[in-house]
């Protein structure tokens, strides 16, 4: 048992249980930085940090501390293209090379826009061996995606394309807009809702980043080299807690967002609300009721486990607890996590930089969930 660490931040009353959940993931000593954040009808009723935003916990981890997510960044993508959908500028069942006409080799004509977004494209990952810095080059992942032949028929089954929905996505978003996603993240529901998220890191803001803390080693997981999980996890091979700045800099809007639980929260609010926030609306209720609808409902052909998928949003089911049957979600690699219930109109957060590795959840978030859910029991 770790001293007891400075709590920073707000805390409704009603929420105090979760404030103990959360200084007690640094007294077990699970944490070393973290921050927390729950929405309630948009307004925020939690808002905390703590820890250190360096390894050798030298430099407290601050307000304004931000840090990679990894894939609950696919939250902020799936908004964009949302948008896209709601404005009428993208068809969620025409093909995807109607919009980006090179797409169609390889046997994806007729692939449509809404298997990108439930991951039943076929492409969860690359055949051509990769460096992870060829991540950084726009025009040469989507060229590879454009020709590339699907690993299996797609719309049959989900597989989950871990680092290619962003590129996927994002290139559509760039072919009917004219901007990359990071640029429209920023220029359209960033800057607008004030949210300190960032897809494409500036170099001003690289002093308040916290450094990624590594999972402990472990045995690595046995694959078939030719199996879909070792062909998306393996190629190219992302290297955990790397952070320099050439990987911020880079738009890889799958995995390498960077926010706190703050700024997350602030763009879940805006989900959980309806797509409206502060007076201004970036998305209709209809949008986002048809983006939680059920598109898959079995075991992940990659990750080989039971789940739900909407349109870019996890759905929950039997191994997931939910603040409600209509609640949605995404997590990142290491802990990260948004959920939005838009029936309580609530929406929670966790950013941290000590990764770990819990196929099965983790166990920080889990309890911290568990105390808002509890809270919002208790009314």
């Amino acid at each position: 048992m770790k001293e007891s660490t400075e709590i920073h931040g707000y805390c409704d009353q009603r929420f105090l249980a979760v404030k103990d959940a959360f200084a007690g993931n640094f007294e077990s000593g699970l944490e070393v930085g973290a921050s927390f954040a729950v929405t309630l009808d948009s307004e925020y009723v939690v808002d905390l940090w703590a820890g250190h935003a360096d390894a050798a916990q030298t430099m407290p981890w601050e307000r304004n501390t931000i840090t990679n997510v990894y894939s609950t960044t696919k939250v902020m993508t799936t908004l964009c293209a949302l948008m896209l959908v709601d404005r009428g500028q993208l068809d969620l069942d025409s093909a995807v090379a109607d919009y980006w006409p090179e797409f169609a080799q390889g046997g994806k004509s007729e692939i449509i826009v809404r298997w990108l977004l439930s991951h039943s494209a076929g492409l969860a990952g690359i055949n051509e061996p990769l460096p992870m810095e060829a991540l950084y080059d726009w025009g040469r992942i989507t060229e590879i995606l454009a020709r590339q032949e699907p690993w299996w028929q797609p719309g049959t089954q989900s597989g989950y394309h871990m680092v290619t929905f962003g590129y996927l996505v994002g290139e559509l978003v760039r072919r009917i807009s004219g901007k990359t996603l990071g640029s429209f993240f920023r220029d359209e529901v960033s800057v607008p809702l004030g949210a300190d998220f960032h897809i494409g890191l500036r170099r001003e803001h690289d002093a308040r980043v916290a450094e990624l803390i590594p999972p402990p080693p472990m045995e690595p997981p046995v694959f078939d080299p030719e199996s879909f999980a070792a062909r998306t996890l393996f190629n190219p091979p992302i290297i955990p807690g790397y952070s320099d700045r050439a990987w911020r800099a880079a738009e890889i809007p799958s995995s390498n967002g960077h926010g706190n639980a703050r700024s997350a929260a602030r763009v879940g609010s805006l989900l959980a609300c309806g797509g409206q926030l502060d007076g201004l609306r970036l998305l209709s209720q209809a949008t986002i009721d048809h983006a939680i609808e059920e598109q898959y409902n079995g075991t992940d052909v990659v990750l080989g486990a039971p789940v739900r998928y909407g349109l870019g949003f996890g759905l929950v089911n039997e191994a997931l607890p939910c603040l409600s049957p209509r609640s949605f979600y995404w997590g990142g690699f290491g802990g990260s996590w948004l959920e939005m219930d838009p029936d309580s109109r609530l929406c929670f957060s966790y950013v941290m930089n000590k990764l770990e590795a819990n196929p099965g959840g983790d166990v920080r978030m889990i309890g911290l969930r568990n105390a808002v859910m509890t809270a919002m029991q208790s009314k």
